[in-house]
């Protein structure tokens, strides 16, 4: 059960790294709120994850909150970029 926790950590982790440099190079705006998306929810997958390995059940209420929150913002983001144009 170890080599799965350490391959699904291996995969967030590249996931996570290619989201930060579209999120750097993104030449739209639209792209970098895409990034940033993608890397809350690569967090919040991140989280849940760590409550079963840690059997802790605590970090799903706390992934569920940064879930919500993230979407939150997204929409927030969308909004504004889409009030500018």
């Amino acid at each position: 059960m170890n080599i799965i926790f350490t391959i699904s950590f291996t995969l967030m982790a590249i996931g996570a790294i290619l989201s930060l440099i579209r999120f750097v190079k993104g030449p739209r705006s639209g792209d970098r709120v895409v990034a940033l998306d993608t890397m809350s929810i690569i967090i919040t997958s991140a989280l849940v994850l760590l409550a079963h390995v840690f059997d802790r059940y605590i970090y799903v209420d706390v992934a569920l909150v940064y879930a919500v929150l993230g979407f939150v913002g997204v929409i927030v983001i969308a909004r504004y970029i889409e009030g500018a144009l």
